[in-house]
């Protein structure tokens, strides 16, 4: 089976619980929408907690979010193929899987593209206090330019989107955080999604990022809640 949900930040007691009640093996796989914390830290901390996500039976495939280093800047992590595409795993944890952007993947017979990445609000906070941020959080001009030629080269059709944050349009603005400007927020990315949505057919769009569940046409924000994968 496949499942997907939202942020988990490093905090896996959720997923240790559904595993647990539902019996999983690592043939499963758990799609983690951004932000799972497993690249935060550096070092022995994050490598604590990927030796304790280890022995989880079910594989993890995280897109990358806005909380974590990029796996593809540390040196411990390798490109490999999986499910059609092209995927970062250190071989030491091989049931802990990044998603490469722009790449699109076959799970179950459904096509899915990833898009990760997302401005984050808590920028200064995290600066002023001497915790992680990565100048590289959002897509580059690079990345964007592989999405959009992954997409062309398919006329535009995919089954489904896993993006970290949504389209513009999207937005689940009753969850913002009310000490936020919004005005001083760098929606980008989110902007440069919406003209994806506009020009995509597809049948199923996926996010995290905004700490909510919540469904809208076909766009399901994920956060607590841990779903069956599908369109």
């Amino acid at each position: 089976m496949i499942y997907i949900t939202g942020d988990t930040h490093g905090d896996f007691r959720r997923v240790h619980e559904f595993c647990r009640r539902f019996e999983t093996t690592e043939d499963d796989i758990l799609i983690i929408l951004g932000d799972a914390g497993i690249n935060y830290y550096g070092g022995k901390r994050d490598r604590k907690l990927k030796a304790m996500l280890y022995f989880l039976p079910i594989t993890l495939f995280c897109i990358h979010g806005n909380h974590e280093m990029r796996s593809q800047n540390i040196d411990t992590y390798k490109e490999v193929q999986w499910q059609g595409g092209t995927v970062y795993r250190e071989n030491e944890f091989h049931n802990i899987l990044f998603a490469k952007d722009g790449e699109v993947y076959v799970l179950d017979g459904i096509s899915a593209i990833t898009i990760g990445g997302a401005y984050s609000v808590d920028k200064e906070y995290r600066l002023e206090n001497g915790w992680g941020w990565w100048a590289d959080e959002q897509p580059s001009d690079e990345i964007k330019a592989r999405v959009e030629k992954a997409l062309a080269d398919r006329d535009n059709k995919i089954d489904v989107i896993l993006s970290h944050t949504t389209p513009l349009k999207y937005e689940p603005t009753e969850v913002f955080l009310s000490g936020i400007d919004q005005s001083k927020v760098d929606k980008s990315t989110e902007q440069w999604l919406d003209k994806i949505e506009e020009n995509v057919e597809y049948k199923k769009w996926y996010c995290g990022h905004y700490h909510t569940n919540k469904k809208i046409d076909k766009v399901s924000v994920l956060f607590e809640d841990i779903a069956v994968f599908g369109v």
